[in-house]
């Protein structure tokens, strides 16, 4: 029997519930609306509780499928599961990075071979919701520079697949199609000039396209401390911003210093610390920025106005808390999923005021714990997908309990 995932500082049922701010939030500008709440372009009322007269909405719950996905044919394995994403079949596709595989684990590909197994399994990997493997290709290639340390992946609404990297050289966004024709690269390899750079970006992270804006917003990342947006099919320069929409500076963090780590109890850092991790869109004109090391997500307009801002386990240290999140997929998009790649846990976010109603997972390597949770994505039926770098080097899926497998 697979174990239930034990929930962790829940609010015990929908009736728990409550209408009280909380803690770690900024409001946003006046005029503005709250992030998931009932403001313009809001599709639904969102959350809330019986006492406060708004609809009660159950808080999602989930459970590892420890035999998702399928064994990879040819001897393959993956290292490092940089970047996870569902296009609108979904279809799971994954970017991992073959470098990161230790060689005693490689020794098929020795001439002779001198085991039976492993070989690196192509860089990007497609599976369907039972764990097929659907397509598979990705590395160097004609025409491209192919990043030294793959790191994020999302396909959009136009079927283009968009990869990021975060190597020391990787200045650059690839555009493909979905079996991996190369389409256009923004940026060169080695070439950026720092925060004020429009050609060019600095070992970005991952990426979000507005198919209709036709706009391609990239959390630019591990070397710059931006939000950049380029038009999507011509890969121009439009806009970009820093932490609370202020311009981004180079070098070391002013509140800290240029060599001093987060300090917790120190103030709240006017820039994004590297890496930018993430930057998330959703349906009522919001944008997501994962500031990962600084313990918070900010919330802003569609043009970089600050919106608000949360924080997430603010006492942790090492690499930050918060390395991804993604929308749920109903129509109010009620809900964040949140992963921790300190902490080792998933958390399950009440988008309307980013109160933590639940978490999931512990570090540990059996199925449903976590060594270093990297990128989360969820298909259409509320099903997560989780990726694991350092020596995780995996991807899991949980399913959403209340809802009927598939």
């Amino acid at each position: 029997m697979i174990p239930h995932l034990t929930r962790r500082a829940v609010l015990a049922g929908a009736a728990a519930l409550t209408c009280s701010p909380v803690l770690g939030q900024t409001a946003p500008p006046a005029g503005a609306p709250a992030p998931g709440g009932a403001g313009p372009g809001h599709g639904g009322a969102g959350p809330g509780c019986a006492a406060c007269g708004t609809p009660v909405v159950v808080t999602p719950d989930f459970q590892v499928d420890p035999f998702w996905p399928k064994a990879l044919p040819n001897n393959w394995i993956v290292g490092q599961v940089a970047g996870v994403a569902v296009d609108k079949r979904d279809h799971i596709w994954i970017v991992h990075r073959p470098a990161s595989i230790a060689q005693r684990q490689l020794l098929a590909e020795r001439t002779p071979p001198e085991t039976e197994c492993c070989v690196r399994a192509p860089a990007v990997l497609v599976f369907d919701t039972a764990g097929n493997l659907l397509r598979h290709w990705g590395g160097p290639g004609q025409g491209y520079e192919w990043p030294e340390t793959e790191h994020g992946i999302y396909v959009d609404a136009n079927d283009n697949v968009w990869l990021a990297g975060s190597g020391e050289r990787d200045h650059q966004i690839l555009k493909f199609t979905l079996d991996g024709r190369f389409i256009m690269q923004i940026g060169r390899a080695g070439q950026s000039r720092g925060n004020d750079d429009t050609q060019n970006l600095n070992r970005p992270a991952d990426v979000e396209v507005d198919p209709q804006a036709r706009e391609l917003f990239v959390a630019d990342g591990y070397g710059n401390r931006r939000v950049i947006v380029f038009d999507s099919e011509t890969g121009a320069y439009k806009r970009h911003w820093g932490a609370y929409g202020e311009r981004p500076l180079d070098g070391g963090d002013p509140a800290y210093g240029p060599t001093s780590p987060y300090n917790p109890n120190g103030p709240r850092s006017r820039q994004f610390a590297r890496p930018v991790h993430c930057v998330r869109l959703t349906r009522d004109g919001l944008v997501y920025v994962c500031d990962r090391v600084n313990d918070r997500y900010q919330i802003f307009r569609r043009d970089g106005t600050f919106v608000s801002e949360h924080l997430i386990a603010p006492q942790t240290r090492l690499n930050g808390s918060v390395a991804d999140l993604v929308p749920s997929p109903d129509p109010e998009q009620r809900f964040l999923y949140q992963v921790d790649n300190s902490n080792g846990v998933a958390r399950v976010i009440r988008r309307s005021d980013g109160e933590i109603l639940s978490t999931f997972g512990r570090a540990g390597r059996q199925a449903g714990q976590f060594h270093v949770p990297h990128n989360v994505a969820v298909d259409s039926q509320g099903s997560l997908y989780i990726t694991e770098v350092d020596t995780g080097q995996r991807v899991q899926r949980f399913r959403r309990l209340d809802q009927q497998p598939r």
